[in-house]
């Protein structure tokens, strides 16, 4: 319960700055054009707070927080004055409106450039995509990845770490190739060619890289106890760093992840390990303690295992200057742009199913995820949602910016507006589209929380 609450708070805070960054972009070049704006609100719905300024403008914050709105003069649904007609939104130029329109999100681009120029300035804490096990038999097998590899690049994305390696993968879905550059263990360059024809990808389930057959090295984590914490129950039990957990209830252990498994479920639950002590064996009791993760009760020791050597450079803090790290935000919101661009493609054609389609309560559990994770990676967050509403608000459908884009690109080509019945047609049909994408949303949110 604890952890929906967080994941609604931080929702409501990342769509108010998103939200009034995009109306205050719409506010702000409307101001410039010269027209009046009577209300600037982040959210709808009734009014929590509200204030009316010496300009006239009413600013406000609405109850329902998913979206905002900047009302201006308008003699088509306004009683207008002789006297105020020039400063009405409909008496503006084509090209007023058509930046008045564009502005917001425009606004939206320049709040990811300037998000993820702060990201980088102070640091992402991040991995170097270095190929683990390949799955034998898998699309990575069959291109010849070996494990040792890291990845350098997916088709023209640049891959530093293994949410780039993502993003890449992402715009490649419905390809029928893609090209990868790794450089091998010998540090050598090789491209790879993928046959991504007949690739299947379950987002419920899997990653793309791992749905290709590539899991994440990870260092070998031997059954050696490294650290044994004072005080804790494996302490009290005996145990002692050094010791080598060699069988579990009188079973074999296979690995540490078998031990920690079971450690989890058996909060309160005697538990009998063998382990090796300088060479000689004997059998130790313990009885994990309890601890609480969310709102589970899970079992623990409070044992460290020995750790393999990690690659040079394996962990690093991505980060850069003032300068490189504004060349770096705008690089990384037009490598989004692109992304979001080809998804939306491609949902239209089918070759990505709408499955994929988030609604509010996956952009709730994203940011609460991504908010608890750190602050760097809640503005990583952050600029993926700002370019990814920007890119939707662009898309011609009448009831977003980017119809209203298309009829005023339609009267700057006929040299007039286009007429009321049929912009009145088209926002029913644009109306009714965005509603069943609304639906599949909410669709898809439910199916993945509720089943």
């Amino acid at each position: 319960m604890l952890d929906w609450l967080w994941y609604a708070a931080s929702f409501v805070v990342t769509l108010g700055i998103l939200v009034s960054f995009h109306e205050f972009g719409h506010f702000w070049v409307a101001r410039r054009c010269g027209v009046k704006v009577l209300t600037y609100s982040v959210g709808f719905g009734k009014a929590i707070w509200s204030r009316v300024a010496r300009d006239g403008t009413r600013y406000q914050v609405g109850i329902i927080p998913l979206g905002g709105y900047v009302r201006m003069l308008d003699e088509r649904v306004d009683d207008v004055s002789e006297q105020d007609k020039h400063v009405s939104f409909n008496a503006q130029s084509v090209y007023k409106r058509f930046a008045i329109v564009a502005a917001g999100p425009i606004s939206n681009f320049i709040l990811a450039i300037a998000v993820l120029w702060l990201m980088f300035g102070i640091g992402v804490p991040t991995v170097k995509p270095i190929i683990g096990e390949v799955q034998p038999g898998s699309i990575a097998a069959q291109a010849n990845f070996v494990e040792g590899s890291e990845i350098v690049k997916v088709d023209s994305v640049e891959a530093y770490d293994w949410q780039q390696v993502q993003l890449g993968l992402m715009s490649a879905i419905g390809n029928d190739q893609l090209s990868i550059t790794v450089r091998s263990p010998d540090g050598q360059l090789q491209q790879k060619t993928l046959n991504i024809k007949d690739w299947q990808f379950d987002p419920e389930t899997e990653t793309t890289f791992g749905s290709l057959g590539i899991q994440v090295f990870r260092p070998n984590v031997s059954t050696t106890l490294a650290q044994v914490v004072d005080d804790s129950p494996a302490q009290q039990a005996g145990l002692k760093a050094g010791d080598k957990v060699i069988e579990l209830n009188g079973q074999p252990l296979q690995s540490w992840q078998q031990l920690t498994g079971t450690i989890a479920e058996s909060a309160g639950v005697s538990l009998t390990l063998t382990i090796e002590r300088q060479g000689i064996e004997q059998k130790i009791t313990v009885i994990p303690g309890e601890r609480e993760r969310g709102s589970d009760v899970i079992g623990y020791l409070g044992i460290a295992p020995e750790v393999g050597e990690l690659p040079e450079g394996y962990v690093f803090n991505h980060q850069y200057g003032i300068v490189g790290g504004l060349v770096k935000g705008a690089e990384q919101t037009w490598e989004l742009m692109v992304v979001s661009v080809k998804m939306i493609g491609k949902l239209i054609t089918g070759d990505v199913s709408v499955k994929n389609l988030a609604g509010p309560l996956s952009i709730a559990e994203g940011a609460g995820v991504s908010a608890s994770s750190g602050f760097v990676y809640f503005l990583s967050f952050l600029a993926l949602l700002s370019v990814n509403l920007g890119i939707i608000n662009l898309v011609p459908l009448p009831m977003l910016d980017g119809g209203h884009l298309a009829f005023f690109i339609a009267e700057w080509v006929r040299g007039k507006p286009v007429s009321d019945k049929v912009q009145d047609i088209c926002y029913r049909i644009g109306g009714a589209l965005v509603f069943a994408l609304m639906i599949i949303a909410i669709s898809n949110d439910i199916m993945r929380f509720a089943f």
